[in-house]
């Protein structure tokens, strides 16, 4: 199951949707609109980027089936998207509250599958940009000690501590990272960064030249190791690898 997060919010309301909407929330006879009704119309608002009317339609479906995962994490992601609204407008409180919202949305989801992993990363992006960061780093520590092992919920980690500067214990992350995944070209590309930023420029290029042989496209990638002379020569198999 693969939930992707939408990009920028918009402005206003599309007049043909807002009609649909009233439309289907309005209905007071008859069966009424289905949930897949209210999913189908509140997956279309999100796509126009109006998340205030998406989010109305989404309760509605909510309300008629409480524990779908899909449908809370986009919840979850409109109040996410009205809160940095909220936020573009200097109105702090309103996007305050949006980010409880969502991080309400966020945690009824992972009730239903704890381990999700774009729930999660959903959730510690929604807590830090409440400002809880120590919650975030917990939510990350929890997830990577009892959900199980991925590169990326090391690397958030990794990027969490070095952020806060416990050098030592972001090197034991990312390391765990390219460990658990060794052929995770984020996971080598991101340990790699670490490792130059400290000064570390041979365990670097081994890592560098790890990144390149999975995804020989990366062009930060290419351009460290050519600067330096040290582009390895490419099996076939190498040259047919795509981005992670």
């Amino acid at each position: 199951m693969q939930l992707r997060l939408p990009g920028r919010t918009g402005r206003g309301v599309n007049v043909g949707l807002a009609l649909s909407i009233a439309a289907l929330v309005g209905a007071g006879s008859g069966c009424g609109p289905t949930y897949r009704d209210l999913r189908i119309q509140g997956q279309m608002a999100m796509a126009e980027q109006n998340y205030a009317p998406a989010r109305v339609l989404l309760e509605q479906a909510d309300e008629k089936n409480p524990r779908q995962l899909e449908n809370l994490y986009d919840l979850a992601t409109c109040s996410t998207m009205i809160a940095r609204e909220r936020a573009g407008e200097m109105n702090r409180p309103a996007a305050m509250r949006e980010l409880d919202e969502a991080i309400a949305y966020y945690r009824r989801a992972l009730e239903v599958q704890p381990g999700n992993q774009a729930v999660l990363e959903g959730l510690n992006s929604a807590l830090e940009l409440r400002g809880d960061r120590e919650k975030a780093l917990e939510q990350a520590e929890w997830a990577a000690r009892f959900v199980g092992p991925m590169a990326r919920q090391y690397l958030f980690l990794a990027r969490e501590l070095e952020e806060r500067g416990q050098m030592d214990e972001a090197l034991l992350r990312y390391r765990q990272a390219v460990t658990i995944e060794p052929r995770n070209a984020e996971a080598h590309r991101a340990f790699a960064r670490f490792l130059l930023n400290t000064g570390n420029e041979t365990a670097a290029i081994y890592h560098l030249q790890a990144a390149y042989r999975l995804d020989p496209r990366n062009e930060w990638v290419l351009d460290q190791l050519a600067a330096r002379g040290r582009v390895p020569a490419l099996t076939e198999a190498s040259t047919t690898t795509t981005t992670r």
